[in-house]
């Protein structure tokens, strides 16, 4: 159990090897067992069903996970705000799981802290006043209730990566940013991909990621850098409109860790998947590394 510890994960992985595994998706398992709220995605189901995201944290970390994530992605003020619940209270039940699961395993736990409005949402609703103290507070939460870092995902504006890069830098906080892309050239808002990464960098992460996105997109962001940096990828191995449909699994485990393995040469410092994924596609790639 890593929590709180100031371990660095990245120099645990360095010491170990290889890159760490991260978890793969806890929202579109929910989805075929519970209901979700528009607002809030499936965090609601740490409070009405704890055991449900409890087996789900204890089903990755026994398929090999290094990292797992809290079930946090919409437990910020702005999506919480308009639900009528309590981000206080959804982020504590959801952070209490995950380091329940933990209990003496070995594993980190990341905190998950999403954009402030919906993540494929391309024009922003809500001021740059209502962003900062949105990431702040949501960010503070986690760590007041003992996450070891934040994973920013599926951040796709600049604003915002500003706003969590500076906060994270200033404050000491150990922070993962983690970009979408529709193309790989460009985030939502239209920031060019390289330059957003540039300018991270200089705000000291633990690492970069790429997530929720497909392998085309990916290699068309690995065709542009250098990747001279801690990185990481979790890719979108579903289908399905996640407003309206049951997202299901469209890669096979076994072809997801082939597309993988294709970029190990690049030394990722840890990979893991998104959406549609689920264990068996974390024990394919803990089986590699075993072996």
């Amino acid at each position: 159990m890593f929590i709180n510890s100031n371990i660095n994960p990245f120099s645990f992985a360095r010491r170990i090897g290889r890159p760490l595994i991260l978890d793969g998706a806890m929202g579109s398992l929910l989805q075929q067992k519970a209901k979700k709220d528009i607002n809030v995605w499936m965090s609601k189901v740490g409070i009405d069903n704890p055991e449900l995201v409890l087996g789900i944290h204890r089903e990755y970390i026994e398929a090999g996970a290094d990292i797992i994530t809290t079930n946090t992605f919409r437990t910020n003020p702005a999506a919480v705000k308009k639900s009528g619940l309590s981000s206080e209270l959804l982020v504590k039940k959801n952070v209490e799981l995950a380091k329940k699961a933990v209990k003496t395993y070995p594993v980190f736990v990341a905190g998950s802290n999403a954009p402030a409005e919906d993540c494929y949402q391309k024009e922003r609703t809500i001021c740059l006043s209502e962003l900062e103290y949105n990431h702040h507070k949501h960010i503070d939460l986690l760590l007041e209730n003992g996450v070891d870092f934040i994973l920013n995902e599926t951040q796709s504006h600049f604003d915002e990566i500003k706003i969590v890069c500076e906060y994270c830098n200033k404050n000491d906080i150990p922070f993962i940013m983690s970009l979408f892309s529709v193309n790989g050239n460009n985030l939502l808002d239209d920031y060019p991909v390289t330059d957003a990464v540039n300018f991270i960098i200089k705000n000291n992460p633990l690492a970069i990621s790429f997530n929720c996105i497909n392998s085309d997109v990916f290699f068309t962001i690995l065709n542009e850098s250098e990747f001279n940096y801690n990185w990481g990828v979790y890719m979108n191995l579903g289908t399905g409109d996640y407003t309206n449909d049951i997202i299901k699994n469209s890669v096979s485990p076994r072809h997801y860790l082939k597309i993988l393995k294709s970029v190990f040469h690049r030394k990722p410092s840890f990979i893991g998947a998104c959406c549609g994924s689920n264990p068996s596609h974390i024990k394919e790639l803990r089986d590699l590394f075993n072996e």
